[in-house]
């Protein structure tokens, strides 16, 4: 439904696919070429790092962040049962990237991004890790009204 081919999915591991909530493809903007680094912004169970990691390939890396352990430790079993060794989990919020300047070719998100509660200083911290000319793809939802309470307040229109 969100744009990524089938036989990518199936070939994740079963609990990185269960656990995805994502909002889009950040892949939809364009492939990752061999040897770039790639930060992942709320990278949740790994869904999208996977992906990224093996479209870099050996000589590329993914930086994946993520406020939550629990989620850094799947995201960091994923990359091991599928034998990826150039996965980097650091914990983090989207708003203070654990990251050097400039160190970034590509920087993606997906579905995290309308969650923070300071957009402007997630944003200030992708223009500072990203290289010159460097890239953001980016999935998420924007909202043009306001949402009522009783959506705010069900539990099930927010999660899967």
């Amino acid at each position: 439904m969100l744009g990524y081919d089938e036989p990518l999915v199936d070939s994740l591991p079963r609990g990185t696919v269960d656990s995805f909530a994502g909002t889009g493809n950040p892949f939809s903007f364009g492939d990752l070429r061999p040897g770039e680094t790639v930060l992942d912004i709320g990278c949740g169970a790994g869904f999208d790092t996977l992906i990224a990691s093996r479209q870099v390939g050996p000589s590329g890396r993914v930086i994946a962040v993520d406020m939550t352990p629990a989620m850094l430790e799947k995201t960091a079993a994923g990359a091991r049962e599928l034998g990826l060794a150039n996965v980097d989990c650091r914990q983090g919020l989207a708003e203070e990237l654990p990251v050097d300047d400039e160190s970034v070719d590509v920087v993606i998100s997906n579905g995290v991004i309308n969650l923070c509660p300071d957009k402007v200083a997630v944003m200030k911290g992708v223009l500072r890790v990203l290289k010159p000319g460097g890239r953001f793809q980016i999935a998420d939802i924007i909202v043009h009204k306001e949402v009522p309470q009783g959506a705010k307040d069900d539990i099930d229109l927010w999660s899967g």
